[in-house]
């Protein structure tokens, strides 16, 4: 085929209304003339430049399924097979009153590859850019202004994983047994993975220790190797409370949060729950961790969930304009379709808790960024999950926050590994 005849098949769509951009046919042969693969190739997408910044995009995949993955404001689409897949479901697109490309870009993964172009190949000029940081953009799909378009976004999910094979129903999940050859030396462990929160590990410590329990329970610390004087006030706390783990791993090991969760979990100390809490975060109540052994005892659960509230460091609400939008607790989770919906949205909540023999059949990765998330929807594959739609935790935003203000770099990184996690696990509901 010529490059004439390619430049008559392949059109572009505007997919951001609030920007400016210049398109001409001599940017569309350089985009086409770009694509390795045009022949298996649906849609391209290419890195641009805004209001003069260059903005880098990332390659897409099987788990790039996200409703927020970043295409840049203009797509390049096949017209034979655009036209094809929304007359085939014109039903929904037309019923999308906000997710209508969702809806299409979904289906037309189905019907072949997109190519990401890592080269800058149109100028977009906007005057409504986003300068919020990463820490304050990454709650935008828990606001609850955005309810409606959440709904609608899990319905499109859905019924697309149902097309690919890729849906599990509530009938496919088990329920854990307890396994009378199993010992533990309490009921529930707090697991707190610390490097260098001096400021805030001991109001993490007090804050677990303060549950009240009818059952044993213990708090395992795993500091990381801090060098900023928190070891030292573990080294003191623990004179003082009888049921305070530290657990310190060589340097040697170079441990993330996750490895740092399996040095707990697989420890001596471990419990029959094992509980999590952010060196710098605090439990809301201190019937927290007894709401949650109760939840787990009631239906028999691998994974519980609660809600949390953000607020700032000294515990205030963080939005003061809007009081409940402080609290995330992942409403759009069901009990007949969260766990097909987790692969649709970046995280599940907190406080999360595990059943210890399930999480240690099922170890975090030894990462510091979608640790939980990893083990989580790999459970959601297999069995059951409670959610708490209750504020249980008390999510501090400070500056001090790993994911406050991250690159643009940064940003695609974390995307691209999550997204390489929903890929593994699509790829295992495929083979189910």
């Amino acid at each position: 085929m010529t490059l004439e005849e390619l430049k008559n098949k392949w059109s572009y769509f505007v997919i951001d209304e609030n920007v400016d951009v210049t398109i001409d046919e001599g940017t569309i042969e350089r985009v086409i003339s770009q694509c390795k693969n045009i022949d298996e190739c649906v849609m391209i997408y290419t890195d641009y430049s805004l209001n003069g910044e260059t903005r880098p995009l990332i390659d897409y995949q099987l788990g790039s399924v996200r409703d927020d993955f970043d295409f840049g404001p203009v797509v390049f689409i096949n017209k034979d097979i655009f036209d094809d897949v929304v007359e085939k479901s014109f039903d929904n697109v037309r019923l999308c009153r906000h997710s209508w490309f969702y809806d299409i870009r979904l289906n037309l993964s189905i019907a072949g590859s997109f190519c990401h172009i890592g080269q800058v190949m149109y100028e977009a000029h906007s005057k409504a850019v986003d300068g919020r940081s990463s820490g304050d953009k990454q709650f935008d799909y828990v606001n609850p202004k955005n309810t409606e378009i959440q709904k609608e976004c899990e319905d499109i999910f859905s019924d697309y994983l149902k097309k690919i094979g890729a849906h599990i129903s509530e009938s496919d999940l088990k329920r854990v047994d307890d396994d009378e050859s199993e010992y533990y030396p309490v009921e529930a462990s707090v697991v707190i993975p610390v490097f260098n929160r001096a400021r805030t590990i001991l109001d993490a410590v007090r804050s677990a220790l303060s549950q009240k329990c009818n059952f044993p329970f213990n708090v395992i610390v795993v500091d990381n190797c801090s060098t900023d004087g928190t070891s030292q006030l573990l080294e003191d706390a623990q004179s003082s409370y009888k049921n305070l783990c530290v657990i310190t791993p060589a340097k040697e090991e170079k441990l993330g949060i996750g490895g740092c969760w399996m040095k707990a979990v697989n420890s001596e100390f471990a419990g029959k729950y094992c509980v999590q809490l952010d060196s710098d975060d605090e439990y809301s109540s201190e019937n927290t961790l007894s709401s949650i052994v109760a939840a787990f005892k009631k239906d028999r659960s691998a994974m519980v969930i609660g809600g949390y509230q953000l607020v700032n460091f000294d515990g205030k609400p963080l939005f003061t304009d809007n009081l409940e939008r402080n609290k995330i607790l992942h409403n759009e989770w069901t009990d007949d379709n969260g766990f097909n919906n987790a692969l649709r949205i970046n995280g599940l909540g907190a406080p999360r808790a595990f059943r210890t023999s399930i999480l240690r059949a099922n170890p975090m990765p030894n990462v510091s960024y979608g640790e939980d998330y990893a083990v989580a929807i790999r459970i959601t594959r297999e069995w059951k999950i409670t959610r708490i739609k209750e504020v249980m935790y008390n999510c501090r935003r400070w500056e001090g926050n790993t994911d406050a203000q991250l690159s643009v770099e940064k940003v695609n990184a974390n995307n691209t590994y999550k997204d390489s996690l929903r890929t593994a696990e699509l790829k295992a509901r495929l083979k189910r």
